[in-house]
């Protein structure tokens, strides 16, 4: 039975939280790279773990069968196979020459003098199909710093520009992890958080558009990769099919298998290494699938155990004092536990993972759609993201380009334009869709 609100219950996740991020601040001040990546989260959380059983007033045997019962949660099982099926989907592509395809096809619209507007299309391109910014920061850097250095161009402002079109693509992508962990953690079709989320990132996209076209690069032409345009298709192939509303298992076994057939028919590509690059791409996605299965236990302990209750009375609370509409309370809810825990956790998918739970209670609570409690989720956990000195991305921009991380981060304009237009919408737009509307819809 689950406990009354209960804040030492939230002991396990602060447990996590400190491991995690004490670890990693402890390798930034000793300047090793990918600092917070040094201790892996499937590793830090067992700890987190073994106190959440100890604090557990269940007999023991329960204790083991809460947690269990959490792991095998139907929509964290879900969630796995669906990022099994992403990665093999995104190595397949890869290997058979998509990703090089998808920027050549950008580059090859692209006039010169717009390089800076016309890269954050490419890079939103590229990790809308990816599903990945990481993937597409690995796969642009190269090319954008070489256009870089010819035109002239500050690479802080190049490199951030990249890393915001790679954020708004991870944020849409209908195969990105933290799509994935959001929708499935509110109970939400891929299709509606795609188009709630659009609304928000559309208008975001277009003002920093409008704010790169200030800037004059010149007119040196970019030297454009050698590759087939005609391996792009499969990625379009799958937004199309995922925004008709097609189910995602189905919408990722068929994307895998055109982006092999595509590859076989095109540049020689093999089933021995069709094979290979399926599991490749199982393993790409170890660390996540393992944390997933890991905090869904813990998240049943805590749960069982009132913390969850708690850190949803206390959100809701200081947000009741702020705001009189429940839904914009449910809404900055969401929006303020999203952030902090990326604050602390430098992670946009463990975020999702850590406060989906909470945020599903506050958006029912507040009577907000599903879809725009996972909208939320998604923005903000990729807001912050982006703008973290100490996150992936900007520690993978600065080391490709020689710069601090610091000065890749604060240049993400997208970043601070997306989660200013995203807070206003909140503010002005007329009340969000009620859940009861969505229902009937």
């Amino acid at each position: 039975m689950t406990q009354p609100a209960s804040a030492k219950a939230l002991l396990p996740l602060g447990l996590f939280l400190t491991l995690f991020l004490g670890t990693g601040i402890y390798f930034q001040l000793s300047g090793v790279d990918y600092a917070f990546y040094q201790l892996a989260s499937p590793v830090a959380i067992l700890p987190a773990i073994i106190l959440g059983v100890i604090l557990s007033k269940q007999a023991f045997e329960e204790r083991i069968d809460t947690f269990v019962a959490g792991v095998g949660e139907r929509n964290i099982v879900t969630m796995c196979m669906i990022y099994l099926l992403a990665g093999a989907f995104s190595t397949v592509a890869a290997a058979t020459g998509g990703v090089d395809a998808m920027v050549a096809l950008g580059l090859n619209v692209i006039p010169p003098q717009f390089l800076l507007p016309g890269l954050f299309v490419i890079a939103a391109v590229v990790s809308t199909a990816m599903g990945t910014s990481m993937g597409t920061l690995a796969a642009l850097a190269p090319v954008a710093l070489g256009l870089g250095q010819a035109a002239e161009i500050d690479l802080a402002l190049l490199a951030g520009v990249l890393v915001s079109g790679a954020m708004f693509g991870d944020n849409l992508s209908f195969i990105s992890d933290t799509t994935i962990a959001a929708t499935r953690t509110q109970g939400c079709e891929m299709s509606d958080k795609f188009k709630a989320n659009l609304k928000i990132a559309l208008p975001a996209a277009a003002l920093t558009l409008i704010w790169l076209f200030t800037y004059d690069t010149g007119a040196v032409p970019p030297k454009i990769p050698e590759a087939n345009l005609w391996l792009s298709l499969p990625y379009f192939f799958i937004i199309v099919l995922a925004v008709l509303g097609l189910n995602v298992f189905a919408v990722l076994t068929l994307g895998i298998i055109l982006a092999a057939a595509f590859g076989m028919a095109t540049v020689g590509y093999e089933w021995v290494a069709f094979s290979k690059d399926i599991y490749e791409g199982f393993t790409s996605m170890q660390e996540i699938f393992l944390l997933s299965l890991l905090i869904g236990g813990l998240s049943a302990l805590i749960r069982q155990q009132g913390g969850l209750k708690f850190l949803a009375n206390t959100v809701s609370s200081m947000t009741s004092r702020l705001f009189k509409h429940k839904q914009q309370r449910a809404a900055f809810g969401v929006a303020a536990l999203t952030g902090l825990t990326n604050f602390a956790v430098a992670n946009n998918t463990v975020t999702i993972l850590l406060s989906g739970e909470v945020s599903k209670r506050l958006a029912e609570e507040g009577n907000l759609a599903p879809r725009q409690s996972a909208s939320l989720l998604d923005i903000f956990a990729c807001v912050v993201q982006g703008a973290l000195p100490y996150g992936a991305q900007a520690l993978l921009m600065g080391a490709s380009f020689g710069l601090s991380p610091l000065d890749v981060s604060i240049h993400t304009g997208y970043c601070f334009i997306l989660a200013g237009v995203a807070i206003a919408m909140i503010i002005w737009r007329k009340p969000l869709e009620a859940r009861t509307s969505e229902a009937v819809a």
